[in-house]
């Protein structure tokens, strides 16, 4: 059975849009043409990275303060 908070849901949830967003522009990086150019593909690759850690990292922790 999985235990956890709808915080902790959400926290995962917002983990898994900062994942997406961190493959996205890693793909388009290395396609040499962003479409949003190169420095806001760069910016989106920088705060979604420590994003998924933090959040990840967030969820984990509500979800076993929480049992």
């Amino acid at each position: 059975m999985m235990t956890g908070t709808p915080k902790s849901a959400l926290f995962l949830g917002a983990c898994c849009v900062a994942a997406i967003a961190a493959v996205g522009s890693v793909f388009e990086l290395s396609s040499g043409h962003p479409q949003l150019g190169s420095s806001v593909t760069g910016i989106i690759l920088a705060i979604s990275v420590p994003a998924v850690g933090l959040l990840f990292y967030a969820a984990v922790r509500d979800a076993n303060a929480n049992q």
